[in-house]
């Protein structure tokens, strides 16, 4: 695990178009479960469930990609190439799942962090959506969590 994310952060051997999207998808998510240096299990666990239901995995799948997205979170090495992955792999419905995701997760414990919606908004321009459908996202997680 610790070479392919050397390799990835030195450009080497491993391409974006090897990793999984899924995975990609969940390094970003992790992203603004960590933005407010608090890894909370509720965020974590809707994390887990928003993975789950946005790519079709089981639940075995789902906890390595949770367990490897943390441990990539760890290692360091940027969003950039996992942003790269979501724009070459993924529609701008898949796109705005993301962010919507992202959103749900920022909100689960009722506390938007100023550093979770940098994050997300940050990630929103990576992958190139509209601010329309930003803004979009952002209001659906708030009816979702609140109703």
């Amino acid at each position: 695990m610790l070479s392919r994310l050397l390799e990835l952060f030195r450009g080497e051997t491993q391409n974006e178009e090897q990793i999984d999207p899924a995975l990609a998808a969940a390094i970003l998510m992790f992203e603004v479960v960590w933005a407010d240096h608090d890894v909370d299990d509720a965020e974590v666990a809707a994390m887990t469930e928003l993975l789950a239901k946005q790519f079709d995995l089981d639940e075995h799948r789902v906890a390595e990609i949770v367990a490897e997205s943390r441990s990539s979170h760890e290692e360091s090495v940027g969003v950039f190439p996992f942003t790269r992955v979501v724009n070459d792999n993924l529609s701008e419905q898949q796109k705005y799942q993301i962010i919507r995701s992202m959103w749900t997760i920022a909100l689960v414990d009722n506390d938007l962090d100023a550093l979770e919606e940098h994050t997300i908004r940050r990630v929103a321009d990576l992958i190139y959506l509209p601010h329309a459908r930003f803004i979009a996202a952002k209001k659906a997680a708030q009816d979702g969590v609140s109703g």
